[in-house]
């Protein structure tokens, strides 16, 4: 099972992530791509084996993953604070991978239903949903 975990600007969300998931999951491959270098070096430091910054390792990861995991702006292009380009938004959406996108209501995205989300919350509903898949 391949899981690339995608974020941007701090990382926060995507080293949480990574760490939640090495700690709940063995013998997983565990992806971890920044759409900046921060947020690549969080998501190392974080526990993360494999790591890649930038536009070309979104879509080279895209293509090798069988789960992708991140902040639902990672499929809206110039999201993030600009960070995600069209080729990674298309890349992610067209994925022959499941994906699980975490409701932020960040970035001028808002997401109707979702208020204030608790972020603990949100990952524990991710870890869920990887069960299931898993």
């Amino acid at each position: 099972m391949n899981i690339t975990v995608i974020d941007g600007q701090g990382g926060a969300l995507g080293a949480r992530m990574v760490k939640e998931i090495l700690a709940e999951f063995e013998g997983i491959e565990l992806s971890a791509v920044g759409t900046n270098a921060i947020a690549t070096a969080a998501m190392l430091k974080a526990g993360a084996k494999n790591g890649a910054t930038g536009e070309n390792p979104v879509v080279v990861a895209c293509r090798k993953a069988d789960v992708i995991i991140g902040p639902v702006g990672i499929v809206i292009a110039d999201s993030l604070m600009g960070e995600v380009t069209e080729k990674m938004a298309l890349a992610i959406a067209k994925a022959d991978a499941v994906r699980i996108l975490i409701p932020m209501n960040k970035c001028d995205n808002l997401v109707a239903g979702i208020s204030e989300p608790n972020t603990g919350e949100l990952i524990t509903d991710v870890i869920k949903k990887l069960h299931s898949i898993i």
